[in-house]
Formats: structure tokens, sequence, C-alpha cells
């Protein structure tokens, strides 16, 4: 049995846009080694392992979880 080629441009249009591990170390500026302990921690924004295990993060899920770790103002 063939495996199935996933078409990832076409993925992203109907769920939108993804981001692979590498764009999201540069957007955050951060090391591989820091993604990997946050994974590892589990406070790293969700991610999707493809088939080939190179892992996908939804570009709304990325903000989403930047968001979750804004600091809110304390009333004085």
């Amino acid at each position: 049995m063939k495996p199935t080629a996933i078409n990832i441009a076409h993925a992203s249009n109907r769920t939108g846009t993804w981001m692979t591990v590498p764009e999201l170390l540069a957007e955050l500026d951060i090391k591989r080694r820091t993604w990997q302990r946050w994974r590892a921690l589990g406070v790293a924004p969700r991610c999707h392992r493809l088939p080939n295990g190179e892992l996908r993060i939804k570009r709304r899920d990325f903000e989403s979880w930047l968001d979750s770790l804004a600091e809110t103002r304390r009333a004085s």
C-alpha cells in the first residue's frame, strides 16, 4: 500500500496558515534547544506531527499561545 502524500499548501488553504519549526524559531528569535525544552515542559504552542515526522504549528494556535502569555495589568 502506497502512503498518501500530503499537500501542505492545499491543507493550509482549508485550515489556516501552517508554520514550520524553523519559522517559529526565527519569529521568536529563540534557539532550537529552548523550543525543545518548552515542548518537554508542555508550555509550547500546540503542534501537529506529519507522517514524515516533521512538526507544523497552525498560525492561529501560535497567535493564541502568544496572547495567553501577555501579562495583565494590575489595578493600582
